[in-house]
């Protein structure tokens, strides 16, 4: 009977330091990361990237931000960014394919790196442009081409114009060069999308990637483009979930399958200085 109780008493005082620390990380997240969100109306952190096209956007300065895309064939793709300062962000991402599922993961042979310089802010007539590069692609690498399924950014450009319309309207469009050219496939590409709030957490998207520079191959591009589309939802404490349907022109080559490809993003926002 003793030890019951005893056991009992044990048993609540856990309880009680359980729920202080529950209530404490609960503070700290209300009081750090609340705030920072990319989806819906209320968001406080501007969007950059739509599904795979970058946009003008960019982080506030001293936010950190965790990206993690899987995607096709087990493919994860993680991504740490941080805004140094005001309109400058540095990223490294790293990944590879069958990584979730069974069998032996096929990891990228070196990093991405992404570095993004805002050259005019928005204005009530002009739209925000950014300067970047992102050497990270999307999907298996071909290391005989030395190229990814789809091909890294490279250098770009990137213009984002918003409109007040019941929430917000952002129309965004893109410019850029890769060096994956080894396929001989080096043509200026571009790219156009969209972003709509839907409420105060939820954002739809879409893109079109032209994919000129690839297109003339045997492999990969067929020559219609990639048709992506996307939901973005804040789940509040610096967390946004996403859901994407990708390749819905099926413009892959030889793809082992039929149909659209599902996606899904997970996002994580801190400020820390």
């Amino acid at each position: 009977m003793f030890h019951k109780k005893r056991f009992n008493l044990i048993f609540l005082e856990m309880n009680k330091i359980i729920k202080n620390i529950f209530l404490v990380i609960l503070f700290a997240f209300s009081n750090y990361t609340f705030a920072q969100t990319t989806s819906g109306a209320k968001a406080s952190e501007e969007l950059r990237q739509l599904i795979d096209l970058p946009t003008a956007g960019i982080l506030s300065g001293g936010t950190m931000g965790l990206n993690f895309d899987i995607l096709q064939n087990g493919i994860l793709i993680s991504k740490l960014e941080l805004a140094v300062m005001d309109n400058l962000s540095l990223g490294i991402s790293y990944g590879g394919s069958n990584i979730i599922g069974a069998g032996t993961p096929d990891l990228y042979i070196h990093p991405g790196f992404d570095i993004k310089f805002r050259l005019i802010k928005e204005s009530l007539l002009f739209p925000s442009i950014t300067l970047g590069y992102n050497s990270q692609g999307v999907g298996k690498y071909d290391k005989s081409l030395k190229r990814y399924e789809i091909k890294s950014k490279g250098f770009y450009a990137a213009v984002t114009k918003n409109y007040n319309l019941l929430g917000y309207l952002s129309l965004h469009g893109v410019i850029n060069y890769s060096y994956e050219n080894k396929d001989g496939d080096s043509y200026i590409n571009f790219g156009v999308g969209f972003e709509k709030t839907i409420g105060p957490f939820l954002s739809v998207m879409s893109e079109y990637d032209f994919a000129l520079n690839d297109n003339s191959n045997e492999i990969y591009g067929k020559g219609s483009g990639y048709l992506n589309v996307g939901l973005r939802f804040s789940l509040g404490i610096g967390l946004s979930l996403g859901m994407d349907l990708r390749n819905i022109l099926e413009n892959k080559k030889n793809q082992p399958y039929r149909g659209v490809e599902r996606a899904v993003r997970v996002e994580y926002l801190l400020n820390i200085y």
